[in-house]
């Protein structure tokens, strides 16, 4: 069997999402930066339903930087893990100290405390910047060998997997594209394979069927 051209079989898939907004309902790229290290093994829903309050309370970078553990816990407790997120967030807002000098580049946003690949690929395509990267979130994870693209449960791997199979030019818009997929139709249980636009090369599809 001729091994599948990924590239050219994710064209239905990325025109499908490009440059669909992420599901965090951010107004700016200082709440997308704090909303992205709080939604870290946690759902974007409970980040979107705490993040108004946490913003009216801390409304940019300036203003987080001068808060403490005392003052933003009440904020996010609600959070997974959030003791760590909580420290994360002061240290990294007491290095960048204002909204213009959130990095963009991957270097220098990974360099940042709760800030990994993903995070960062996350970041820089919402920021419209050059891709990096690909982004690997939990239904990427599970989509991506479901489809065959991929194998293995390592984020790391599977991000390097990808980035060998689709050109550089498609890694800003692939992985949330995978991931859309992966909430709308891929779904754990009972996915939508007759209306998926990928199920003609989806190896789960051809075993299932």
């Amino acid at each position: 069997m001729a091994a599948i051209n990924w590239q050219k079989e994710v064209q239905p898939l990325i025109k499908k999402y490009k440059g669909k907004k992420h599901p965090l309902e951010y107004r700016n790229f200082y709440e997308l930066l704090v909303m992205v290290v709080l939604s870290a093994q946690d759902s974007d829903r409970n980040i979107n339903k705490l993040s108004p309050e946490l913003f009216s309370a801390f409304p940019d970078m300036k203003a987080l930087s001068k808060a403490d553990a005392e003052s933003l816990m009440p904020f996010i407790k609600k959070v997974r893990n959030f003791g760590n997120k909580t420290k994360w967030l002061l240290s990294l807002a007491s290095q960048i100290k204002d909204n213009k000098n959130i990095p963009e580049t991957m270097e220098a946003l990974t360099e940042l405390p709760g800030i990994g690949r993903k995070s960062g690929s996350v970041i820089l395509r919402e920021m419209g910047k050059k891709a990096e990267g690909i982004i690997v979130d939990l239904h990427v994870v599970r989509v991506a060998p479901r489809l065959g693209i991929a194998t293995g449960t390592d984020p790391k791997k599977i991000e390097k997997q990808l980035m060998d199979a689709i050109d550089e030019k498609d890694w800003g818009e692939i992985g949330m594209a995978i991931s859309f997929l992966g909430r709308e139709t891929c779904r754990p249980k009972n996915p939508k394979c007759e209306e998926c636009v990928m199920s003609k090369v989806c190896a789960f599809y051809a075993a299932n069927k």
